[in-house]
């Protein structure tokens, strides 16, 4: 498991579809060591702080094996590092495997798995592609989010180590599956609702679904 890319940016206004968007999905790589804050990494911020950075969703993360299924899928022959607005591009960690509450040593920094991602539109307008945002959500290739525990540098390369799972734990595939696709079993929504771990926005949700 390993960092392969750290990439920041800053909100900017863009156009799309005739109106003026502030989005900060536009990520570049970063050379060198990066600061890790609780909140977020040295140089990059968020637009929307209702939906996106704080606490829980400090960095995104997305598995560079992604990047060649999309390629195909496509038609384009490469994407950038940061392309899917992640601050992290990392290989090893894909949704299957990592469980919500991992903890992982990357760099210095400590970080704990928080939630999938829950894309919206301005994916579209990253990718260029009306109609992208659908696509990402059918192939449940979303990625995660990572809270900070430890601060500390971070850069691309370094190592990614396993430190803590919870064994009771549900997959980031298998949350996404709960709340947007066709996994409804009661066993789960209990397991997730008992997850500390999981942004409490989430849980919250879950909650509704099991009372609903």
């Amino acid at each position: 498991m390993q960092l392969i890319s750290v990439n920041v940016g800053l909100p900017r206004d863009v156009t799309w579809q005739g109106r003026t968007v502030t989005t900060g999905i536009f990520k570049e790589p970063v050379a060198g060591r990066v600061r890790l804050r609780r909140l977020n990494l040295d140089g990059d911020r968020q637009a929307d702080l209702r939906v996106h950075g704080g606490e829980h969703k400090a960095v995104y993360a997305y598995s560079y094996e992604h990047y060649a299924w999309w390629q195909r899928e496509l038609g384009r022959d490469a994407l950038e590092h940061g392309q899917f607005g992640e601050n992290f591009t990392l290989s090893g960690l894909l949704e299957d495997e990592v469980c919500i509450g991992d903890v992982f040593h990357i760099g210095t920094a400590q970080v704990q798995v928080s939630q999938p991602r829950s894309p919206c539109f301005k994916l579209d307008l990253r990718m260029g592609e009306d109609g992208f945002l659908a696509r990402f959500r059918a192939a449940q290739r979303v990625g995660f989010y990572l809270r900070v525990l430890e601060e500390g540098d971070v850069g691309a390369g370094d190592p990614i180590t396993a430190i803590a799972r919870d064994p009771d734990s549900l997959s980031v595939r298998e949350i996404y599956q709960l709340r947007y696709g066709d996994l409804r079993d009661r066993d789960r929504l209990e397991r997730a609702i008992r997850l500390t771990a999981l942004t409490p926005s989430w849980r919250e949700a879950f909650e509704k679904q099991l009372s609903g």
